[in-house]
């Protein structure tokens, strides 16, 4: 048959897809404060001991102050050192950290984190986890902070008072609006950790030593000031899905046993339940309609910019909004495991993950970092004591060089930019599992897509019956209607649905066997019977030139044959046709014109293959394939230099969608298996939505060029003017933290509609 006679279901390829590729593993990146660690960032499951005891369990902790990678190595580098600790598994979006361990009960993790200057809060074990409250400061200290450091600045520009005035408004300034920074920064060093919190102590300390009180006020303040504002801008991109958890309604209308309709909490709703859902209401939990006809706004799942009708059998999503009639439908998934819950647990492990880029930023931070503090020490002491230079001018120099030089807009540079795309591209309905595929889209320069339920519809209705042996005439459709209905690829079930709207008597197979890439087999009342293509034919020795000429007309129409065969030779011949998808010629396109080159590959005839790719434009078409002539495929297209993405439906598309640098899988929405292992599962048909992905990967990956750009020339251009001695350390501030800030901006235009 067209593709291949297993039995499956669609988006089934990618449980063997995670089978045949390890997924990659997650790393956390920085996505809140501006805390930028200097090292690299630890990865999001950290494993102490290779040996864990029989008795080891796991438990949950919130820690509000937990979001960057600063907080993270502190604390990994803390607990390593605690005896009965085997492994961490830090979630930085949510700020929760999961010990497992073998200790008689809490209190030591909760110690240690506690000397870090954190609080852990205990979760319950399986409780779902909290909201990220939003970090609410006093607005007075940092008012009292700018009010002191702008007054010392005046008083000592004007020398209207004694500089020990100047010095005690200045102190005030630097204590109100400095001290979480000086408690950050001291518990850094005390753990060899050269973060933003400890360089800027460093240098503010530093002017203090040398009389610098004013300015020392004015950067503390400065620093303080920008670190708020860039604090709230990562807020938006690593909420940035956050909404779509709003989208669900707490209570939905569930009909009760004794025949009442009732509001009830979404979390108390059981597996099975009746629910209704009014015209304008938002669909609670993930169900099948039983009774009514509506039209359901599912933008919030699969991107979908039209409403779809549903009616009786259909699905309906949490978080979708009915809007003409009324629904009743029976609830088939929790409401912690709707397709809209997984869609967020799955965007939230994606923000985790470490792309490329930022693995490298990482890297280098953690040379740069320690080189620049060297640097500064240098530079503060080699020119006073070689060179006869004053060392009061060095000592500033080196001080406004700790400060220009911090890391931070480099660091923050990447998650930034990673999160907001992947939240842009689950508005649009694509699902993009970790940084490492939004970042290498970019690069693809060839697709290769399997054509039933990709390209077509993946829904062929039987065109043609051809009677090739008289006496079997009146059985045929029976017999191969039984064959049919033991499989449930399209073409069988186009057969027997033919079957049944002709109301053809059912018979019992026996010993039924699927034959990959070629058909079916079974016996019927004692007899063996065979279901299958042209290969099948001609594996059996029962081809002929007469037969050849009648599947070589019916082939050149792009329609599929299957024949019918007992052992004495072909009874009869049924050609079925699919129907391509109105998307899929205006995707091609755009495929084309971001100069991507496509290649179908199906288990289809040549002649198939070769008409559904000239109705689509498709440059290049195979058939006849089996899964493993798919890899060969794409084996071959990576033997030539190309950098090869693979779509597919089915399972026979597995080892090419695990060969392929990304494997997209189609019509993901309600589909466990698809949402927890595709590379980027497109929550609806559209083929449009790939060269959307794609197009939205460039740009991801020219704002984080653009990014990393930004940081290094701009800190460039300040290390030669404080080298000039022309710098001061509130431009110096100004320098990091604008930079930081810009970039910030820059990667949250991703979530421009």
């Amino acid at each position: 048959m067209s593709d291949s006679q297993h039995t499956h279901k669609p988006v089934a390829e990618h449980e063997i897809s995670a089978k045949l590729r390890p997924l990659p593993k997650h790393d956390h990146g920085g996505h809140g404060d501006a805390c930028c660690s200097s090292r690299t960032a630890a990865p999001a499951r950290v494993t102490l001991s290779e040996s864990p005891t029989a008795g080891a369990r796991l438990s949950s902790f919130r820690i509000e102050a937990m979001d960057c990678p600063t907080e993270q190595t502190l604390i990994q580098n803390k607990l390593s050192k605690l005896t009965g600790v085997q492994q961490l598994e830090f979630n930085l979006i949510n700020r929760v950290l999961g010990v497992t361990h073998d200790l008689p009960g809490t209190e030591p993790i909760i110690e240690a984190i506690k000397s870090l200057g954190m609080h852990a809060e205990p979760l319950e074990q399986g409780a779902e986890t909290p909201a990220v409250k939003p970090d609410r400061k006093h607005w007075w200290p940092l008012a009292l902070s700018g009010v002191g450091a702008l007054l010392a600045e005046v008083i000592h520009f004007t020398a209207t008072a004694p500089d020990w005035v100047v010095a005690v408004i200045a102190l005030v300034s630097i204590l109100s609006g400095g001290l979480g920074t000086y408690k950050k920064g001291w518990i850094a060093l005390k753990n060899l950790n050269l973060n933003i919190n400890a360089l800027m102590s460093i240098a503010v300390t530093g002017a203090v030593l040398i009389g610098q009180w004013p300015e020392a006020a004015m950067v503390m303040f400065l620093f303080t000031m920008a670190e708020l504002i860039e604090a709230r801008s990562l807020d938006r991109a690593r909420n940035a899905i956050g909404g779509l958890m709003q989208m669900a309604p707490d209570q939905a209308t569930v009909l009760q046993a004794d025949g009442s309709w009732v509001e009830q909490d979404v979390k108390t709703i059981e597996i099975g339940a009746r629910v209704r859902v009014r015209p304008g209401e938002r669909i609670g939990l993930d169900g099948e309609v039983l009774s009514g006809r509506s039209t359901i706004d599912q933008a919030p799942i699969t991107g979908e910019s039209l409403p779809v009708e549903k009616t009786v059998g259909d699905k309906v999503f949490a978080g979708t909004i009915n809007q003409a009639g009324s629904l009743e439908y029976a609830v088939t998934a929790a409401a912690g495991n709707s397709t809209l819950a997984r869609i967020i647990h799955a965007v939230e492990q994606a923000q985790g993950a470490r792309a490329p880029t930022q693995r490298f930023v990482d890297q280098f931070s953690k040379i740069y970092t320690p080189a620049v503090f060297v640097l500064a020490l240098a530079v503060a002491v080699i020119p006073p004591l070689f060179m006869g230079a004053l060392w009061f001018d060095w000592i500033y120099r080196a001080l406004v060089l700790l400060v220009v030089a911090c890391p931070c807009a480099l660091v923050i540079s990447t998650p930034v930019t990673i999160v907001s795309g992947l939240a842009a591209a689950a508005r649009k309905g694509i699902l993009v599992k970790g940084g490492v595929y939004l970042e290498g889209g970019y690069k693809l320069d060839y697709l290769a897509l399997d054509k039933t339920g990709t390209i077509t519809h993946g829904k062929p209705v039987q065109t043609d019956y051809l009677s090739l042996d008289p006496t079997a005439d009146a059985s045929a459709p029976a017999i191969a209607a039984a064959l049919a209905g033991r499989s449930d690829h399209p073409v069988s079930l186009a057969i027997a649905k033919a079957a049944v709207d002709n109301q053809t008597a059912a018979l019992i197979v026996d010993n039924f066997e699927a034959l990959g890439g070629r058909g079916v087999r079974g016996e019927i009342n004692g007899q063996l019977y065979h279901l299958g293509n042209h290969r099948l034919v001609e594996d059996l020795g029962l081809c002929s030139p007469a037969l050849e000429e009648k599947l070589f007309a019916l082939e050149k129409q792009g329609k599929s044959v299957v024949l019918l065969l007992d052992s004495s030779g072909p009874l009869a011949l049924f050609a079925v046709a699919d129907t391509v998808k109105a998307s899929s010629r205006e995707a091609i396109e755009q495929l084309h014109d971001l100069g991507i080159k496509t290649l179908m590959l199906t288990g289809d005839n040549v002649h198939t293959a070769q008409a559904i790719a000239a109705q689509v434009g498709i440059d290049e078409a195979r058939g006849d394939l089996l899964p493993g002539d798919k890899l060969q495929s794409i084996e071959a297209l990576y033997a030539q230099g190309h950098r090869v993405g693979m779509v597919g439906d089915g399972i026979n598309d597995a080892p090419a969608l695990a060969r392929s640098e990304i494997g997209f899988a189609m019509a993901a929405a309600g589909t466990d298996t698809a949402i927890e292992t595709a590379d980027v599962a497109l929550m609806d048909d559209d083929l449009r939505k790939i060269p959307a992905f794609i197009r939205l990967s460039r740009q991801t990956s020219s704002i984080l060029k653009q990014n990393i750009a930004l940081a290094l020339v701009i800190k460039a251009i300040f290390l030669g003017v404080t080298f000039a001695g022309v710098a001061t350390m509130w431009m110096a501030v100004f320098a990091d933290m604008g930079v930081s800030l810009l970039v910030v901006f820059n990667g949250l235009r991703l979530l421009r509609k």
